[in-house]
């Protein structure tokens, strides 16, 4: 379906994924097809996980080895890999017989494989574990921040993730923390990953937030807390959920019973059992009516109303509605 609720590539299938770069991913007797927004299938073989287009190809699994196609389907680079990564400024991740390094887009090793873990490059960085320690290497596959984590994600702008002793922080790109580790992992949160320059930091059974310049921005003291959009992000007191600014400032009082992120400029909230939208100034948009609702993304939101599925608009009006 496109924004204006046309459906564009007929239900057909019983499982799909989202779009990215074009394409998605569609379940075929249990193994998964590329699908472009045309609706068109390559089917010249199916894979059991295919990874986004990125630099023009996605990394697919056939059995339990990884190899590469081009955004027609054609095998670019054989599947030959225990694992491997999206590419990123020309080179990407890949396992062989147990080593980590890097390849080109040919399938060739250009940083050999001489680690046991490696990550996506960013801004000529790239992470890599050596005897069961974590730095970052440049191009040439040297260490340009010496091994001394646990374990370590790729750079976003100025800061990586780092782990030490089962607690996570930051780094800059001269390796100096920035954040000492210090934050705890929660099961199905996103860890040290940045939204709207903010990612969510949880302490002592709190959370905060440090921001990508490496400075912890909002210390740990609220309930729950959701993701930063259009720079306000959502948090909890006392069983009841508002709005903070980036310097931790409440700036829509908490007085909903649930809601949601700010994305395309609104956020849904519940009130009286009933879901709705407001805008950045805390003033509803969409008044509440919905059984069930969810963010809005490229200007529509999935709604629950009588219990049928629907779009709406940024307006509230619908765009599409279950039969």
């Amino acid at each position: 379906m496109n924004a204006g609720g046309e459906v564009v590539i007929e239900p057909q299938y019983l499982e799909a994924g989202e779009f990215r770069n074009g394409f998605t991913t569609v379940r075929l007797n249990g193994l998964l097809a590329l699908l472009d927004h045309l609706g068109r299938l390559y089917i010249k073989r199916l894979y059991r996980a295919v990874g986004p287009f990125n630099e023009g190809l996605a990394r697919v699994q056939l059995a339990q080895l990884w190899g590469f196609v081009d955004s027609r389907g054609n095998e670019i680079i054989p599947a030959i890999f225990e694992h491997a990564g999206d590419f990123s400024e020309g080179i990407a991740p890949a396992t062989f017989e147990g080593q980590a390094g890097f390849i080109n887009q040919e399938g060739q090793f250009v940083v050999k494989p001489h680690f046991s873990q490696t990550g996506h490059f960013s801004r000529g960085l790239a992470p890599a574990c050596r005897d069961g320690l974590w730095g970052f290497v440049d191009k040439t596959g040297t260490f340009q921040i010496k091994p001394q984590w646990d374990g370590a994600a790729s750079f976003q702008k100025q800061s990586a993730l780092v782990i030490r002793d089962g607690l996570w922080g930051l780094c800059n790109r001269k390796g100096e923390e920035t954040v000492s580790p210090q934050f705890e992992f929660v099961k199905g949160h996103a860890h040290g990953e940045f939204f709207d320059g903010m990612a969510l930091a949880f302490r002592n059974g709190k959370y905060g937030f440090v921001s990508q310049d490496g400075q912890i921005a909002v210390e740990p003291m609220f309930d729950l807390a959701g993701d930063f959009g259009g720079g306000l992000a959502l948090v909890e007191i006392n069983g009841a959920y508002g709005y903070i600014d980036k310097s931790g400032k409440l700036v829509i009082m908490p007085k909903f019973e649930d809601a949601g992120v700010f994305s395309d400029n609104l956020a849904q909230v519940c009130i009286n059992g009933l879901w709705g939208y407001i805008n950045p100034d805390g003033q509803i948009a969409i008044p509440p009516s919905f059984q069930s609702a969810a963010p809005f993304r490229d200007g529509l939101a999935l709604t629950v109303l009588d219990g049928k599925w629907q779009y709406i608009n940024r307006q509230g009006a619908l765009v599409w509605h279950e039969q």
